[in-house]
């Protein structure tokens, strides 16, 4: 995950991440605010999502990162649209390094 920000910190306008540390901080900042506060903004949000088809979770990871970016010296966003184009870049170089590592299968 700290190499996604690293990325997209590279990638996207006004996503600014100032190096390692800062990187790996906001990662678990991040990882513990989205299983804590995203899910609940993700249960009580469903009925929209479901309306939007999906795309509002890409909003929630938004408004994560930019609570994210309080909390974390050495990241910083600079407008909720950076936090929007982010979280997109975000989830596809995730995805693209799942890819490229690949994920070993238990029988």
């Amino acid at each position: 995950m700290s190499l996604s920000l690293l990325i997209v910190s590279y990638v996207v306008p006004g996503f600014f991440v100032t190096g390692i540390g800062s990187a790996l901080i906001a990662a678990l900042i991040f990882g513990f605010l989205n299983a804590t506060l995203g899910l609940v903004l993700k249960i009580l949000t469903f009925p929209f999502t479901i309306l939007t088809f999906g795309l509002f979770w890409f909003v929630i990871n938004a408004i994560i990162l930019e609570i994210t970016s309080a909390f974390v010296r050495g990241f910083f966003i600079r407008s909720f649209f950076s936090a929007l184009v982010g979280a997109i870049v975000l989830t596809l170089v995730n995805m693209l390094l799942k890819t490229l590592v690949g994920e070993v299968e238990r029988p």
